[in-house]
């Protein structure tokens, strides 16, 4: 089917949509017909453990998606199941490839990866152009009076926001429908069976903005029990949805929506200039604090087994549906780091394990941010008490009973731990390891 024709490519990567996409965008823009790809990459995939990983039937439909839309306009999307260097390779003994536009990623591997294809691709005399698009602002756009990168958030948000509406933010607007789409047969497609997946049953939230709750967020984002956050995480980490569109969305309904958008761009900046936090504390001094890691009170927080019941509920919703309330989250964290004195990493793990709106960077940045350890984060003698947390929260226990049926009969388990002891026990492990 493929031919020697000469074409541009435009790489699909965590940007699934065919409207205000950047880099397709200027592919389109050039003289050459763009053949649309995408590549699922076996050094990804091979990392995860569940083979009915919501996340891998989520890419798979939303490319079908793609593909069909691409093909109402006589053109295709061409999935290939190799390493990038491996589809590229391939691509170019089928195509005359000029050029390959594609939208930046920020992670460690992303980094390696782009690198070995821009190399493979320069020495065959192809251009390699990569574009923002998945942050209004990237590496070392905002910067300190000293021209140093921020590592306090306030003053990090409050340059962001200045700068922000010193612009005005471009929208890169195509149609489907756009001549410049090479023109071919439809390709086939590799099954989620062909590449080592089977369908999930856990439902992902719409792709829409729901102007009520994002008009209430401030008001009601703290309260598990309610819809009150927006569940958009998910198509923010794979570009279903324009973050150029969800800014200006913020912006005209809810500050504090924006500021959670804001977040997301500072922890990309942090690891982007600080990438040790992939494996270590931000703060080097937090490396030496001595972890219990008890295996086995590690397994039942992972279960929602733990006896507190605002924990055990967070979890026992994560496992089931891939997701959990931001409110939530910060005290399942908190937890596991201080109660029970287990190392953030292992937490964040799995999470990434199960979160379907897992990014490295912010689900570093929060782990980080709940252990104490990383860049802003809440000083280490500060403990959330998951009772108190309950009361402000989920005073009902609404959100509790949800997910832990058993919580008001005896068969609910006992505390693991008791909070003042684990608390204290937290304080005095921390001080010392930092004296």
């Amino acid at each position: 089917m493929p031919t020697h024709t000469a074409v541009n490519i435009f790489w699909f990567r965590r940007d699934f949509r065919l409207t205000d996409n950047t880099g397709l965008f200027y592919a389109l823009k050039d003289e050459l017909p763009v053949l649309p790809i995408f590549i699922f990459d076996p050094q990804i995939l091979s990392k995860l453990e569940e083979k009915t990983d919501a996340r891998v039937s989520f890419i798979h439909g939303t490319l079908l998606g793609l593909k069909k839309q691409l093909e109402d306009h006589g053109s295709s999307l061409y999935i290939l199941y190799a390493s990038p260097e491996a589809a590229f390779s391939r691509l170019t003994t089928e195509y005359d490839i000029k050029a390959v536009y594609t939208n930046r990623d920020y992670e460690p591997y992303a980094n390696e990866r782009d690198t070995a294809v821009r190399t493979l691709l320069t020495e065959k005399g192809i251009g390699f152009y990569s574009f923002k698009d998945q942050v209004i602002f990237e590496k070392e756009e905002i910067l300190n009076d000293t021209g140093g990168v921020y590592k306090v958030f306030t003053p990090y948000k409050n340059k962001w926001l200045a700068k922000w509406r010193s612009l005005q933010l471009e929208e890169f607007s195509i149609t489907p429908s756009s001549s410049n789409f090479h023109k071919t047969k439809p390709y086939p497609v590799p099954s989620l069976q062909e590449i080592g997946f089977a369908n999930s049953s856990i439902i992902i939230p719409p792709s829409t903005f729901d102007e009520s709750v994002i008009a209430a967020y401030d008001k009601n984002r703290d309260f598990p029990a309610i819809e009150g956050t927006s569940r958009l995480g998910v198509h923010l980490r794979h570009g279903t949805i324009s973050v150029r569109a969800a800014v200006r969305k913020a912006a005209a309904l809810n500050q504090t929506w924006l500021n959670e958008l804001i977040w997301r761009e500072f922890y990309q900046m942090i690891l982007y200039n600080f990438p040790h936090v992939v494996h270590n504390a931000f703060k080097p001094q937090y490396d030496l604090i001595p972890w219990r890691n008890d295996e086995e009170q590690f397994q039942k927080w992972c279960e929602g087994m733990t006896g507190y019941p605002i924990v055990d509920a967070g979890m026992r919703e994560l496992n089931t549906t891939g997701y959990m309330h931001n409110r939530v989250r910060m005290v399942v964290a908190s937890f596991l780091t201080k109660h029970l004195l287990i190392d953030w990493r292992w937490g964040e793990a799995w999470f990434a394990s199960k979160l379907l709106d897992f990014e490295l960077a912010s689900n570093n940045g929060g782990w980080q941010w709940a252990a104490g350890t990383g860049t802003d984060a809440q000083p280490y003698f500060r403990v959330f008490n998951p009772e108190s947390q309950t009361d402000k929260f989920d005073k009902d226990k609404e959100y509790i009973r949800r997910w832990v049926p058993e919580y008001d009969s005896k068969n609910y388990i006992k505390p693991i731990v008791e909070h003042k002891f684990a608390r204290q026990r937290a304080i005095d492990t921390y001080k010392a390891a930092l004296k």
